[in-house]
């Protein structure tokens, strides 16, 4: 039962942390809650399996590497554009930003469900087999799953701490108006991130697309996770973000492994473990004290 436990903690803690470290970029650096972020999750994973399925492209790739790259770059590009049209003009009106990105993805939402119906549907899995560890069978696409987030998220972290761009990144999420002063393109620096924070939700939803039922309201169980993962970490904390994931994955596997419906609670306990430490710690596990506002 605990290699179970461990190898399910990793697998989902992995999707988990790709999910949590796009928004925590974005709030980090456009100071924004991005509430459609899922929402490309939920789009890479249909896209990937709308690139490889004949019955919405008319002929079959027959190539997974062709359609994974499909679908990662019509997934940021669509992001990108709703940055563009929806949150650069009014990012500063942080309520409105809200408003309209749940908007944004309750939209995508119904257009997944007019283009594919309610319809359960499947991609088919990159790898097949699986790996036998300490008498525990590991499939090879769970496997991927967490090798290739692990990889993704060693290139965000080499990115953001080793090149001209993280510093870029890092000044303008410590103060725009001084980065902007120091020659920094403020502007292409968020639409960047934006780009950055798509592509990491549509690498989430392709790995996991072959290890779920989609469905149009997929996007939802992961967004309730994100929010309570960033709140846990501290709101804009890259570090807090991943180990937020990780803690939050373990208690909702061990919540179904332990609990009978524990497949119905796992949400809530979840929630409860990030409300307990909030009442403990109010900025979160890595946040920043916020100071009372002075006129």
């Amino acid at each position: 039962m605990i290699e179970g436990i461990i190898i399910q903690t990793l697998v989902k803690g992995s999707v988990y942390a790709l999910l949590a470290l796009g928004f925590a970029l974005i709030f980090g650096v456009a100071r924004v809650l991005q509430l459609s972020h899922t929402a490309f999750y939920m789009l890479a994973a249909y896209g990937l399996f709308a690139f490889i399925d004949t019955a919405y492209l008319g002929q079959y790739i027959g190539n997974s590497a062709l359609a994974i790259a499909l679908s990662l770059l019509l997934t940021t590009g669509i992001g990108l554009a709703v940055y563009k049209l929806f949150i650069d003009r009014i990012r500063e009106h942080h309520v409105t930003v809200m408003l309209i990105t749940l908007a944004v993805a309750m939209a995508f939402q119904q257009i997944m469900l007019i283009i594919f119906t309610g319809k359960y549907r499947s991609a088919p899995a990159f790898l097949t087999g699986y790996w036998e560890v300490l008498g525990i069978k590991v499939a090879y696409q769970n496997l991927l799953v967490f090798v290739g987030a692990g990889i993704v998220l060693l290139i965000i972290w080499l990115i953001l701490s080793r090149t001209r761009l993280g510093i870029a990144i890092r000044a303008t999420a410590q103060d725009t108006e001084i980065a902007n002063l120091m020659g920094i393109n403020v502007s292409t620096i968020l639409f960047t991130v934006m780009g950055i924070a798509s592509g990491l939700a549509a690498v989430a939803g392709v790995l996991v697309a072959p290890t779920l039922v989609l469905e149009p309201g997929m996007l939802w169980p992961p967004f309730i996770m994100v929010m309570a993962i960033i709140t846990l970490g501290g709101l804009g904390s890259i570090k807090g973000s991943v180990v937020g994931a990780f803690i939050l994955a373990l208690v909702e596997v061990l919540v179904v492994f332990l609990l009978p419906t524990g497949a119905f609670l796992k949400s809530a306990f979840a929630l409860l473990v990030m409300v307990i430490v909030l009442i403990v710690r109010p900025e979160g596990l890595f946040g920043v004290v916020f100071e009372e506002e002075r006129l």
